[in-house]
């Protein structure tokens, strides 16, 4: 791989490595934090993740049964229908990401569903959110999906500007839900 100067990997290069190994050390990324797929024994810790995320979302309410019950489902699902992807710093889960895969019409083929982006409030600001979000598409681009999407708590104003920053943009649809 080629490296600049400041010992970063080309954006391209750093996004293909980013899912086997964690990046190398440089001034944006000073902690040795690898992205990887999740393990059923992330999950007590993923739940902890979630909890706090559900409490800062609307329309959410935390129940570790349900979020643990949940990321089994993800993980042991079948081979390219999901991938759960976690943030690891020194052994700990900092941070996760998850997609599912459905099938677009208006694509013709199969899209992504991304939810649970969270990082560890005392990780935040550092791109590790932005690294997850790296993580997911690479997941995406080898299971050839044609599009991501995500829904995000209008009244969660820095993670709006995070999705912006990152690449993401506003559709003109709405989201709407009917409880089961």
């Amino acid at each position: 791989m080629k490296a600049t100067p400041e010992g970063e990997h080309d954006r391209a290069e750093r996004t293909a490595i980013c899912c086997t190994r964690s990046f190398e050390q440089s001034k944006h990324h000073p902690m040795d934090v690898m992205i990887r797929p999740a393990r059923s024994g992330d999950i007590p810790r993923m739940a902890d993740l979630l909890g706090e995320l559900f409490s800062i979302e609307s329309g959410f309410t935390p129940d570790r049964e349900r979020q643990e019950r949940g990321l089994r489902d993800l993980i042991a699902g079948p081979p390219g229908s999901a991938q759960v992807i976690v943030a690891e710093m020194k052994g700990t889960v900092i941070g996760m990401a998850t997609v599912q895969t459905v099938v677009s019409t208006a694509e013709g083929g199969r899209a992504g569903l991304v939810e649970d982006v969270i990082v560890d409030r005392e990780y935040r600001g550092r791109g590790i959110g932005a690294r997850l979000l790296i993580g997911i598409t690479d997941w995406a681009r080898e299971q050839d999906l044609k599009r991501l999407q995500l829904l995000a708590d209008r009244e969660n104003h820095p993670a709006l500007l995070f999705y912006h920053d990152t690449g993401w943009s506003h559709t003109g649809m709405i989201c709407l839900r009917k409880s089961m």
